[in-house]
């Protein structure tokens, strides 16, 4: 993608243009990642941009990145270093620069989605064998690990199994992911529990820093890269309420918005309910699990955003 279309401030570099973020680079080499208010849903960026989502980003993953520091280690520096323009302030996180090991590191504890489509295939999610008869949204009788190959924007990120990664990258470096994987995800699960959510699924980037540590990346545990479910509306054998962007997914495939996914065209614009009934789901996940008031999120100063 080409860089966004808006001024670049003095003394940044851009790097990268992703679905939700845009990335630069710092004159001293930090990176300083901006989140944006952009949706994406089934490998289309969305016209609608959802109010504050880049906000809620932000604020949940730094949230989780403090919670989770002694288990692995994260890329975070800063959310409020006066380099961080003015206009970005609550959305943008100065970063360690990585090696990104180029795998969407996905941890399982439920099964839907992606992974429901495989075990109705074939009995199995990137090649773990489940018992017979599961339904959308069973509980596994443990977590899995189900990678993926991490794509283009615009491309589909396509779940492989655990020898197709080790092949990519590496016995050693594949079972390190895996394990911090399953480790993150196990401790995040118990939080989450506590607060009343079903942390169904994620997914984890990770990077070697400069210092070949094995880091975590890009966001952590939001409702862009996790499925909560509220614990007390829980019921297999149907799709989950959810404080996540399957919201999205659901109206996208409903017959409201007119849309033939098959046809291959791209989605259409959100209404304003939906996009203002999908902020809402992004802000109650973070004050339920937080127990914070999202308007709080880094002080009055930064709601401009």
């Amino acid at each position: 993608m080409t860089p966004p279309d808006v001024p670049v401030p003095d003394g940044l570099t851009h790097v990268h243009t992703g679905k939700v973020r845009e990335l630069y680079r710092l004159p001293d080499g930090r990176l300083l990642m901006v989140a944006s208010d952009r949706i994406s849903a089934f490998d289309f960026v969305l016209d609608t941009t959802i109010p504050d989502k880049g906000r809620v980003l932000t604020a949940m993953t730094v949230w989780w990145f403090e919670r989770l520091a002694s288990l692995v280690p994260n890329h975070l520096i800063s959310v409020d270093d006066p380099l961080i323009p003015n206009q970005w302030r609550s959305r943008a996180m100065i970063c360690t620069p990585l090696r990104m090991v180029p795998v969407e590191a996905v941890a399982r504890g439920y099964l839907t989605g992606s992974g429901l489509l495989d075990y109705q295939r074939s009995g199995a999610v990137c090649g773990v064998p489940l018992p017979a008869g599961l339904v959308d949204g069973d509980e596994l009788p443990a977590p899995i690990f189900t990678p993926a190959t991490k794509a283009d924007v615009g491309e589909h990120d396509e779940n492989v199994s655990f020898e197709a990664i080790a092949a990519t990258v590496g016995v050693e470096t594949a079972d390190r992911v895996r394990d911090l994987t399953l480790a993150v995800y196990a401790a995040a699960r118990e939080v989450a529990r506590e607060r009343g959510i079903l942390l169904a699924d994620t997914k984890f980037e990770f990077g070697y820093d400069e210092d070949g540590r094995l880091v975590l990346g890009d966001e952590v545990l939001t409702p862009d890269s996790s499925r909560f479910w509220p614990a007390d509306d829980w019921q297999p054998g149907r799709p989950q309420p959810s404080f996540d962007k399957q919201f999205v997914r659901n109206w996208l495939l409903s017959p409201d918005a007119g849309w033939d996914r098959a046809a291959g065209g791209p989605p259409p614009p959100l209404p304003p309910e939906v996009a203002a009934a999908t902020r809402a789901r992004y802000v109650e996940a973070y004050e339920r699990l937080t127990g914070k008031s999202f308007d709080d999120w880094l002080g009055p100063e930064a709601v401009g955003g």
